[in-house]
C-alpha cells in the first residue's frame, strides 16, 4: 500500500489550499481514510477522517474552513484548506484504514504518506 500526498506549499493567511492524496495497492472506496499533521515539538494531529459509507469527522479548529472528500473512481483522497491561518502551519499526512461495518468503525490508521508541508505566513 502507498499513499502519495500532494498540494503543499506557502500561502500567505487567508488563501487556499487542496491537499492530494493518491492511493495504491488500496480501495479507498468503503474504507476510511483522513488527514493529520504535525508541527515539530507537538503530538500529530487528527485534522479530518471519512469512513466507509462517507461520514465525516473535523478537529474543531478547523471546521467550517477544511473540507475533506474522496473520489472513488481516482483512488483519491483530498483535503480542501480555505481561510489558511498561521497556526495551519504543519506537515500534512494522508493515512489509510480499513472499515468494519460489523460493528461499524475504523481500525487504526496503519498506513501513511510521506506528508506535505503547508506554510502559512501572516
Amino acid at each position: 500500500i502507498q499513499l502519495v500526498e500532494s498540494g503543499g506549499g506557502s500561502v500567505q493567511a487567508g488563501g487556499s489550499l487542496r491537499l492530494s492524496c493518491a492511493a495504491s495497492g488500496y480501495s479507498a472506496r468503503n474504507n476510511c481514510m483522513g488527514w493529520f499533521r504535525r508541527v515539530p515539538g507537538k503530538e500529530r494531529e487528527g485534522v479530518a477522517t471519512i469512513d466507509g459509507p462517507g461520514s465525516t469527522t473535523y478537529t474543531d479548529s478547523v471546521k467550517g474552513r477544511f473540507t475533506i472528500s474522496r473520489d472513488n473512481a481516482e483512488n483519491t483522497l483530498y483535503l480542501q484548506l480555505n481561510s489558511l491561518k498561521p497556526e495551519d502551519t504543519a506537515m500534512y499526512y494522508c493515512a489509510a484504514a480499513y472499515f468494519s461495518y460489523y460493528p461499524r468503525r475504523c481500525t487504526a490508521y496503519s498506513y501513511w504518506g510521506q506528508g506535505t508541508q503547508v506554510t502559512v505566513s501572516s
